[in-house]
């Protein structure tokens, strides 16, 4: 069956509902089929025949971290992390891109976790693989807390502890209480993980069906702690103890952080699927590069740039890196359609495996780590310095003088056909590393590189833009939230769906107290906590 998703977009929250439906299902039946037809029939195979057949739910699990991918994320993170932007007036208009949050889209962001990775986690637990396989229990546990990450923070409060525990009325866990749960489940991965690699030097039960490390479990041990890094460093401001204290675990964890590009995370392409960038950037043609990006690829004269992009084809302004800035008044398609977009040709092409954690992040992370005297993060300087080289080398090219340049700062956007887009350059900030700066300026500096380096993940660049106002983006040019979001502050969040509104209004209503405001994309998360970053 094809699944027409441009149509699903233009169409609205009807027909995304109905298409969605279609989708979990085709999802769930078809790629994990055989762990299906057990759980289906649970007398046909004993628990030990179980286990043997467990390893073929495991790339659907990974490839559904990024389950409906332009309306879950594109359509929001990416373009609120200042990355991208769509040439497409969606809904006349009237969307996510301009904080007229559209229901039909956001619900994807929400509800696909629950069905396709949530879900299938519990059958595994039912299997019996806790005690059976915690080898396979810890993988699993890494891709469930790696998928519902990004729905609480997209979100805030979410149902947790207690979802698969009842058909209606499920109850939300405020965010922090998330969070401690994704540090107990870390725990269990990573203390599997060691057990099951000192017991069985070499062994790789997941070779085959896994997407990511391809059954490397020293890898998976290098990613639960450096997922560990990552979170802790995201409730620095909510909880500075918790944090410190998850993050030097981190840093002197048994089998290291990710530490160089052949340790990337990435899901490769499997079962027809093809790469989500090069979906809504070539066939669907709806995705440009961002205005914000712009500014400071070209500005630092950054050798990622023509990695990442590809230049504009408009015969006013063709071979330049011209963006276009969120929340632009975009009357139709061919207005936009020809600035520069992101490189579908060599590099996020149609099998191109998608990124969801590299070492140049980690890097970054121990830079920020050693700024806040943080124990084992090693020297800050030398921490960001090495984030550059190990971004360089990931993407394959050369930083030339890139670390010493004290010159080049991000530039000014110019719009070639509206000059209402047009803005001065937000930041000055410059590449080379200042001993001498203070810490605000310093960590302006590690997350602006940082941002950089972690392209092409929206989400996770926009977690740090809230956490950290940096690094300074261009506003929206149009607000339509009707005053719920400040064009200054720019969006926080993304409203819980009428879906669960419908099907779970008890526990939402019991959810909004405990995040603290209206359900709006104005209100901050836990994390998100509105004070100075030192």
């Amino acid at each position: 069956m094809k699944i027409n998703l441009k149509y699903i977009i233009a169409g609205g929250q009807r027909n995304y509902k109905i298409m969605a439906s279609a989708l979990i299902i085709l999802g769930v039946s078809s790629c994990t089929k055989n762990f299906e037809k057990y759980n289906t029939n649970p007398n046909a195979l004993s628990v030990n025949q179980t286990i043997a057949i467990l390893p073929t739910a495991f790339g659907p699990l990974e490839q559904a971290i990024y389950s409906n991918y332009q309306v879950a994320q594109n359509l929001s993170a990416d373009a609120y992390s200042g990355y991208m932007m769509s040439p497409d007036p969606f809904r006349g208009g009237i969307n996510n891109l301009n904080y007229a949050l559209v229901d039909g889209w956001n619900q994807a962001g929400f509800n696909d976790q629950y069905n396709l990775v949530m879900g299938p986690v519990s059958k595994i637990a039912a299997t019996g693989a806790r005690t059976k396989a915690p080898d396979l229990w810890a993988v699993a546990l890494l891709i469930r807390v790696e998928a519902m990450d990004r729905v609480t923070d997209r979100f805030g409060p979410i149902p947790y502890s207690k979802a698969g525990t009842a058909i209606t009325s499920i109850s939300y866990d405020d965010q922090k209480t998330v969070y401690q749960q994704f540090f107990s489940q870390i725990d269990t991965a990573a203390n599997n993980l060691q057990a099951y690699i000192a017991a069985n030097p070499g062994k790789k039960p997941l070779a085959g069906s896994d997407l990511i490390f391809n059954g490397d479990y020293t890898k998976w041990l290098k990613f639960a702690n450096s997922l560990r890094l990552r979170l802790a460093m995201r409730i620095v401001k909510a909880d500075a103890a918790t944090a410190q204290q998850q993050a030097e675990k981190a840093m002197s964890a048994v089998g290291g952080l990710l530490t160089t590009p052949a340790d990337d995370a990435a899901i490769a392409q499997s079962g027809g699927r093809s790469n989500d960038l090069w979906v809504v950037t070539d066939p669907y043609d709806d995705n440009r590069m961002g205005a914000s990006f712009q500014s400071y690829l070209t500005g630092y004269n950054d050798p990622r740039l023509p990695v990442y992009c590809k230049p504009a084809t408009d015969a006013l302004f063709a071979g330049q890196y011209i963006g276009i800035r969120i929340g632009s008044n975009i009357l139709s398609r061919p207005d936009y359609d020809t600035y520069a977009s992101l490189n579908t040709a060599t590099t996020f092409t149609q099998t191109a495996p998608q990124l969801i954690m590299t070492a140049a992040e980690m890097w970054f992370l121990k830079a920020e780590a050693a700024l806040r005297g943080w124990a084992g993060a090693g020297d800050a300087q030398t921490n960001y310095e090495t984030g550059i080289g190990t971004s360089m080398q990931q993407w394959g090219v050369s930083a030339g003088s890139y670390i010493s340049n004290t010159v080049s700062k991000p530039g000014a956007y110019t719009d070639p056909k509206n000059n209402v887009n047009n803005s001065p350059a937000l930041s000055s900030i410059t590449i080379k590393w200042d001993p001498l700066a203070g810490n605000e300026q310093k960590l302006e500096r590690i997350i602006t590189q940082k941002w950089l380096a972690i392209f092409p993940d929206g989400q996770e660049a926009w977690a740090d833009y809230r956490r950290t106002g940096y690094p300074k983006l261009f506003t929206v040019v149009n607000n339509n939230s009707n005053n719920t979001i400040d064009t200054q502050i720019q969006i926080r969040r993304l409203p819980f769906p009428t879906s669960e509104y419908n099907n779970n209004g008890a526990a939402v209503k019991n959810a909004l107290t405990l995040l603290g405001g209206a359900d709006n994309g104005g209100t901050r998360l836990w994390w998100d906590v509105n004070k100075a970053n030192f």
